[in-house]
């Protein structure tokens, strides 16, 4: 697990550095310190609930009594079908949810849904450091959001509640939750499975009732939620990515005293 954590933290540093936070001329800020809500979904032991409690301490540290993070995790304030939303009407300050989640803000983000695009997570970052990928952070700008940076969290693998799970005919037929993206879609119809939308919330009473067989997620994910104790079969096929995108309301950020 301390491999999968580490992958998170280089983005984080890069977002503190780079993406602008950092670098914002901060001095001019009122007496009252700026509050960022941060919410997200996961667990605090996960790449993105770590990620997110390293950015507390070190904008705190590095703009003492300016600044004011509060992390909410495990949806303690907003599910990932709400985050969005929330951020948009200023609830929050700050998100960073998986990137499958901005299919409805702009189509290009849904690349990163692809399978095997990437070989590993050290192409993912070539192509998230490249022009392209960095002006991807951009893409939802006139749809009120900004990306300050990308998170990383690791490949993706599939578990079944079936003792099988070595072939792709083994998914026929069986009911798989997956994230809100067409693009996931159509993967698991292509393999004769039915697909299931479904908020990361939801996941574990879905897997442990039978409401779904399998789903598809990182390692860091299937072991902070404990999938494991309610699927038999586990298959390392690396087979796409769940990486974060930090974003923030573009009107907020706009909004800060220069």
């Amino acid at each position: 697990m301390n491999k999968i954590s580490k992958l998170g933290r280089r983005p984080l540093l890069a977002a503190l550095s780079l993406a602008g936070l950092m670098a914002l001329p901060f001095g001019a800020l009122a007496q009252s310190p700026i509050v960022i809500k941060f919410s997200h979904v996961v667990a605090d032991q996960t790449p993105k609930g770590q990620a997110a409690i390293k950015f507390k301490e070190l904008a705190e540290k590095k703009l003492p009594g300016k600044v004011q993070v509060q992390v909410f995790p495990n949806s303690q304030l907003f599910g990932d079908g709400k985050e969005m939303e929330a951020l948009l009407l200023g609830d929050v300050q700050m998100i960073a949810p998986s990137l499958s989640k901005f299919d409805r803000y702009t189509k290009k983000v849904q690349l990163f849904d692809l399978p095997f695009l990437f070989d590993d997570m050290e192409a993912v970052d070539r192509f998230q450091a490249s022009a392209n990928g960095q002006a991807l952070l951009k893409s939802m700008t006139n749809r009120g959001l900004l990306g300050l940076a990308y998170w990383h969290n690791g490949m993706k693998q599939l578990s079944t509640d079936k003792d099988q799970l070595k072939r792709p005919e083994d998914v026929k037929g069986l009911k798989f939750r997956i994230q809100s993206s067409d693009v996931l879609e159509a993967q698991f119809r292509a393999l004769g499975a039915n697909p299931q939308k479904m908020a990361f919330s939801e996941v574990y009473q879905a897997l442990q009732t039978g409401v779904v067989d399998g789903q598809e997620n990182t390692w860091s994910n299937i072991f902070s939620q404990k999938f494991y104790e309610v699927q038999k079969t586990i298959a390392e096929t690396n087979h796409g990515v769940i990486d974060y995108m930090v974003v923030t309301n573009a009107k907020w950020w706009d909004g800060l005293p220069a």
